[in-house]
C-alpha cells in the first residue's frame, strides 16, 4: 500500500503507544516526549539496514512505517530521502506506476518545502536537483547540483558537498559527457580520503567503473569494480553485490572474453533473490542470451586481436597483424569484392605490382581462409570468397564486432538505480 502524506499532520505519543514498550521499564515515560518524527526516524534507519542487506522488501515496509510517522513540512528533507530509496526499490521491482507515484509525490513536497521554508539552503537546491532527475530533465538537475555545490561549499558541509560531487557525475554519466564525469569523480575521491564514507566510496567506484566500459577501458573498469566490491564489503553492504558482478561481466563481454563473461554473468544470478532485482535479473537474463546465441559465426575483437569462431572456438591473431587487417577489411564490408589494386593499397598501403602482390595476396588470404574457416567446409567457402572481381565477405555469415557487442541500455525507472546517490 503507498502512503500519501497529510501535510497538517503532527502526532506525539501517547503513554499507551505500542512504541513505548521499546524502552526500558525503569525510564520515566514523561522524560522520553517521543514524537512521531522520532518514531519515523528510527523506522528510516531500520529501512536504511534492510537496504544495504539487500532486503528490499523489509526495507520497502519499513520505509513506508517511516512516511507515515514522518511530519511535513519539518521532516521535508527526510521525507524526500524515504521517496528516493523507494523510487530505487520500485524500479529494481519493475514497478514502475508506484516509483510514478512516488515522483509526483516528491515533486509535491519539493514545491511545498520551496514556499514554506524561509531560506532555500544547499539542501533543499540538491534535493531539488534529485527530483529532477526522476523526471529526466537533466539540465535542470545539473543546474541544481551545482548550486547546492556551491552553497554547501560556502556552508562547509562536506558531507552533502560529497553528495553533490556524485550526483554531479552521475547526471553527467546521464548525458553522456564521460570526461565530465570522470572530473566529478576525481575530486569526490580527494574529498573522501578525508571524510571517509565507505559506502559513497563504493557507489564512485561503481560509477568509475560504468564510465570505463562506456569508454572501453575495460581493465581499468574491473578494477573499479574490485575496489567498489571492497569498500562495500567492508561496511557489510550487499545490495550492489549482484551488480558488481553484472558490471565485471559485461567487461569481460566487451573484452572479447565470451566465456569468462558468460561464468560471471551466471554468478551474477546466482547472487541475487530474482523475485526480487527483477531489473537486474531482466538484464542478466539479455545478456546471457546475447552471449549464448547460437547463430552468431564470428566474433571479431580487434583490440585484443582475436576472434572466437562458432565451431572452431577462439583463435589468436596476435602475431597475424596483416590476416586480421584483411579479415576486418573484408567483414566490415560484407558482400563488398576487393581486388587486388585496392588490397595492396588499403593492406599494405603500396601501390598494386603484380610481382609482389599477387603471390603476397594469394598466401595471405589462403593462410587466413585455414585459420578461420570451419573444417567441413572446404568445398564452399563459408566466409571469404573468391570472384572475378575480387575478395568478398560471405554477407549470410552472422559476425558480431568486439565494439558493437549489444550491451542493455535500458534506463531504470525514474532515471535512478539501487547504486544512485540518495
Amino acid at each position: 500500500m503507498v502512503t500519501t502524506l497529510d501535510f497538517g499532520s503532527s502526532e506525539t505519543l501517547s503513554e499507551g503507544h505500542p512504541a513505548l514498550g521499546l524502552f526500558q521499564d525503569d525510564t520515566k515515560k514523561e522524560d522520553l516526549a517521543i514524537t512521531s518524527s522520532d518514531i519515523g526516524r528510527s523506522y528510516y534507519q531500520l529501512g536504511k539496514l534492510y537496504y544495504d542487506k539487500a532486503d528490499l522488501d523489509k526495507a520497502e515496509e519499513a520505509f513506508l512505517k517511516a512516511l507515515s510517522y514522518a511530519e511535513p513540512i519539518r521532516d521535508g528533507f527526510s521525507i524526500l530521502k524515504t521517496y528516493g530509496f523507494l523510487i530505487r526499490l520500485a524500479s529494481e521491482k519493475l514497478e514502475d506506476a508506484k516509483a510514478q507515484k512516488y515522483i509526483l509525490e516528491s515533486e509535491k513536497l519539493m514545491d511545498a518545502l520551496s514556499r514554506a521554508l524561509p531560506t532555500l539552503t544547499s539542501e533543499f537546491f540538491y534535493n531539488l536537483g534529485v527530483v529532477k532527475n526522476y523526471g529526466g530533465n537533466f539540465e535542470a538537475a545539473k543546474s541544481n547540483f551545482e548550486l547546492a555545490y556551491k552553497k554547501s561549499s560556502e556552508e562547509n558541509e562536506p558531507e552533502l558537498l560529497s553528495k553533490c560531487l556524485l550526483s554531479l557525475a552521475t547526471n553527467a554519466f546521464y548525458r553522456k559527457d564521460f570526461e565530465l564525469a570522470l572530473r566529478y569523480l576525481d575530486q569526490l575521491n580527494d574529498l573522501l580520503k578525508i571524510i571517509k564514507k565507505f559506502y559513497l566510496s563504493g557507489a564512485m567506484y561503481n560509477y568509475y567503473a560504468k564510465i570505463f566500459i562506456e569508454l572501453n577501458e575495460n581493465e581499468k573498469a574491473l578494477n573499479y569494480y574490485k575496489l567498489a566490491n571492497e569498500y562495500l564489503q567492508s561496511k557489510k553492504c550487499w545490495n550492489l553485490y549482484g551488480y558488481i558482478l553484472f558490471g565485471k561481466a559485461t567487461a569481460l563481454k566487451k573484452s572479447g572474453n565470451f566465456d569468462d563473461a558468460l561464468n560471471m554473468f551466471h554468478l551474477a544470478q546466482e547472487s541475487i533473490d530474482v523475485a526480487i532485482f527483477k531489473r537486474l535479473n531482466h538484464l542478466i537474463e539479455a545478456e546471457i542470451d546475447d552471449v549464448n546465441d547460437s547463430t552468431v559465426d564470428l566474433y571479431l575483437d580487434r583490440t585484443n586481436r582475436k576472434i572466437v569462431e562458432r565451431s572452431l572456438g577462439t583463435i589468436d591473431f596476435k602475431h597475424r597483424f596483416v590476416l586480421l587487417e584483411i579479415l576486418f577489411l573484408l567483414s566490415k564490408n560484407s558482400g563488398t569484392y576487393f581486388d587486388k589494386e585496392q588490397l595492396a593499397k588499403m593492406i599494405w598501403k603500396d601501390e598494386y605490382n603484380p610481382l609482389i602482390h599477387d603471390k603476397l595476396i594469394y598466401t595471405s588470404v589462403s593462410r587466413l581462409r585455414k585459420l578461420i574457416e570451419p573444417t567441413d567446409s572446404d568445398s564452399k567457402r563459408k566466409y571469404i570468397i573468391r570472384g572475378k572481381d575480387g575478395y568478398t565477405f560471405n554477407p549470410l555469415a552472422k559476425i558480431r564486432f568486439h565494439m558493437e557487442v549489444k550491451t542493455n541500455s535500458e534506463r531504470s525507472i525514474g532515471n535512478v538505480d539501487l547504486s544512485s546517490p540518495v
